[in-house]
């Protein structure tokens, strides 16, 4: 079992390379907030993992691992590594801190993600992007490969099911409505239109066939982190703070090749089997048995088709049906099942390597009720779905108050 002691979140909608900062400067910052939220002091850390998936593209820059010590000279010494999995990195490094300290190697380790993209263009951020796919074997004419990959996701749920593109535009306009209440969101300033939600050419373009600008999560800075600890530790920890830890209940992780199309060849009465495993699989080491045992979610939206796939494979509907959690509020502040209470990736913003962790950050906050207008009434279990490339690497964790 592990513990969440404490955790940061930079501010989403900050640019740090126009304050003559750079990814450096965002890990030392996020390490800083980290362990003061934690209370625990720069030497208790026995161990650092790292989420990142595009520095060396990015800023050149590599061997983040030794960044940490770099910046926080505190923490020189201490064992640390980077670990990349496109939008899951910093899951995986999750991962591999829980492993240390289940292996009873370590009792408090702190687990870094941070990406920086507002130093290159858009059009750059998201070229370099492309490389959580298979490089020049996707078979896929398009201009923007991701955009055009989810779309073909959408396109093949309407092609099994059926799918009103209303329902697209709902989520989206949920997740920007949250962001607004989300003092950490990238958009929580950006203003929209009564068009700005449908299907409107001019204020919702197409960007590939399937996908629209509103559809679409944002290219985002920033950085999140956590220090988790063994029972033992976190006992003591209470005992000395009074404060109350949240409890990584149960996981689940499964990863499938790059390229998107021989995944929809293995698909089944899921359309990712694989990313129905993983979330079963966090349901079983939590010992519960399905999705009602959830008080909400965080989920994976850097697009909208994103989060409709999810709905289903969560079991909120049949599979193929999603449409009906949108419809009947089950998804909204106040649902049976609130997802992306934080804006989501749409909403709140995508850095890369850090979407694994700050969907960890808000999950531990609303089971200890920190969440503040975000808060989910009673929450008291809360699950993520996190997914790297076109469902390449799935990690999903439970979440619960100690």
């Amino acid at each position: 079992m592990t513990y969440i002691l404490g955790s940061s979140q930079s501010d989403f909608a900050r640019a740090w390379s126009r304050e003559g900062l750079d990814l450096s400067d965002m890990i030392r910052s996020s390490v800083l907030d980290a362990l003061e939220d934690a209370r625990v002091d720069a030497g208790q850390i026995a161990s650092i993992h790292v989420g990142n998936a595009f520095g060396e593209m990015q800023r050149g820059q590599a061997h983040l691992g030794a960044m940490v010590a770099q910046m926080v000279p505190e923490l020189w010494g201490v064992p640390a590594m980077r670990h990349e999995g496109a939008c899951a990195s910093s899951s995986l490094a999750v991962l591999a801190a829980m492993a240390e300290i289940e292996a009873g190697r370590y009792d408090c380790v702190l687990v870094v993600g941070a990406e920086e993209f507002k130093n290159t263009k858009g059009d750059v951020a998201s070229v370099n992007q492309n490389a959580a796919g298979w490089q020049g074997r996707e078979d896929i004419d398009c201009k923007f490969l991701w955009p055009a990959v989810f779309g073909l996701a959408a396109q093949e749920y309407d092609r099994r099911y059926g799918l009103d593109r209303k329902y697209l535009n709902r989520i989206a306009e949920l997740n920007y409505a949250n962001a607004r209440k989300n003092p950490l969101a990238q958009t929580r300033g950006w203003e929209f239109t009564d068009l700005s939600f449908t299907d409107d050419d001019f204020a919702n373009p197409v960007i590939e066939p399937g996908t629209r600008r509103q559809d679409c999560g944002q290219i985002t800075d920033g950085a999140a982190s956590l220090v988790l600890a063994s029972p033992a530790f976190a006992a003591e920890w209470s005992r000395r703070t009074g404060k109350r830890a949240a409890k990584i209940a149960g996981w689940g992780h499964h990863n499938a090749g790059l390229r998107f199309r021989d995944k929809l060849e293995r698909s089944g009465e899921y359309v990712f089997p694989h990313v129905r495993q993983t979330i079963t699989d966090a349901w079983k080491r939590a010992g519960i048995t399905g999705i009602e045992a959830v008080s909400g979610v965080e989920t994976h939206d850097c697009f909208t088709t994103t989060e409709y796939i999810a709905i289903d494979h969560l079991g909120l509907t049949a599979p193929g049906q999603s449409w009906q959690a949108v419809e009947d509020g089950t998804i909204e502040h106040g649902g049976r099942c609130p997802v992306n209470m934080s804006g989501g990736l749409i909403g709140c913003g995508h850095p890369v390597g850090a979407t694994g962790t700050r969907m960890l950050r808000d999950a531990a906050r609303q089971v200890l009720g920190q969440a503040g207008a975000l808060q989910i009434e009673g929450a008291r279990r809360m699950q993520t779905v996190n997914i790297g490339g076109s469902f390449g690497t799935v990690v999903s964790f439970v979440v619960e108050a100690q």
